[in-house]
């Protein structure tokens, strides 16, 4: 910052500054008379290491870029623009923190700043002043409290986006453990069955080499839309990666997993891949291995029971469910 002059010498009226409107100019006048006014060129930087007790700054004129904290990201909330009348810097008077504020001129600026003294000076001795910085707190407070919930919206956004799989929509191999062991967990506490299906779309890689990476996107899409369509809206469809999917049915045991299983076999086999009828049907088929969940399984041993049932299916000529 380069020293200009002191507010009474400066040509600035008091009519301009958000922080006194309401109040007697006058007085505020001989309050700020010798405050130090700055000036910061367009385009400059400037940390400005502020003593205990802190300043109060007030833009005169220009825009200004402050990041209360120079060792936080601009992302992280604590940065914002400051316009002619505003101010700021108020925080580190109040806790009389020693801080660092990296201070960007966006164009020419001119900066008054006020000493912590003199700033509890006129809160004292001018009727106003304090009811306009609570007015300020209560606003500051306010936007970063919006700042934190739309942070936090994007952060739960963006967890659930990548606890999905991007072609199909269903869950992904990250949800599946981070999740089966919880709903394992549950199943246990409240003493309920709970099953797992494993499927593996049959030749899968002959299909991809016959038709073409984007017919077997279709033929995974196709697959996911059959499960989303005949499950429960209390079941889970997971693709674990490549062609092989999990289904994950709580309250099911063994003998209505093989229900579940027997139906979702059988809408595959007859579901349409391609709408314009380009290979004869059947497009696709799917092996399909069941398993329970026993006393003292955890989600490996589950996951590794519904696996063999999945290579005996195989075993039998695909196309069909084994347990």
């Amino acid at each position: 910052m380069e020293y200009l002059t002191n507010f009474q010498d400066s040509g600035y009226t008091i009519d301009v500054l958000h922080l006194f409107r309401g109040v007697k100019h006058d007085v505020v006048r001989k309050a700020l008379a010798t405050c130090p006014v700055m000036h910061i060129a367009a385009g400059k930087t400037v940390s400005e290491v502020l003593r205990r007790g802190g300043n109060l700054y007030i833009l005169l004129r220009g825009e200004l870029g402050v990041l209360a904290d120079q060792h936080a990201e601009p992302d992280e909330g604590s940065g914002f623009n400051v316009l002619p009348g505003e101010c700021f810097g108020e925080m580190s008077v109040f806790d009389e923190q020693v801080g660092s504020p990296l201070i960007t001129a966006k164009k020419d600026s001119d900066v008054l700043v006020i000493d912590a003294a003199r700033l509890w000076q006129i809160i004292e001795e001018i009727n106003g002043v304090a009811r306009n910085l609570l007015h300020l707190l209560s606003f500051r407070i306010q936007a970063a409290n919006a700042r934190l919930r739309q942070r936090r919206k994007v952060g739960r956004f963006y967890q659930q986006m990548s606890m999905l799989d991007g072609l199909t929509g269903l869950y992904n191999r990250a949800w599946l453990n981070e999740n089966l062991p919880l709903l394992i967990g549950n199943a246990g506490a409240a003493v309920r069955p709970l099953s797992v299906v494993m499927i593996d779309l049959d030749h899968f890689k002959q299909f991809n080499d016959q038709n073409g990476h984007l017919a077997g996107d279709s033929a995974l899409k196709t697959a996911a839309l059959v499960f989303c369509e005949a499950l429960r809206p209390t079941d889970f469809a997971v693709r674990y990666g490549g062609e092989e999917f999990t289904v994950i049915l709580p309250g099911t045991d063994q003998k209505t997993g093989m229900m579940v299983a027997n139906r979702l076999c059988s809408r595959m086999r007859e579901a349409i891949v391609f709408d314009d009828m380009r290979v004869p049907l059947p497009h696709v088929t799917g092996s399909f291995g069941v398993a329970a969940l026993r006393s003292g399984q955890d989600a490996d041993a589950l996951m590794g029971s519904a696996d063999e049932a999945l290579y005996r299916a195989k075993q039998a000529g695909r196309n069909c469910v084994s347990a």
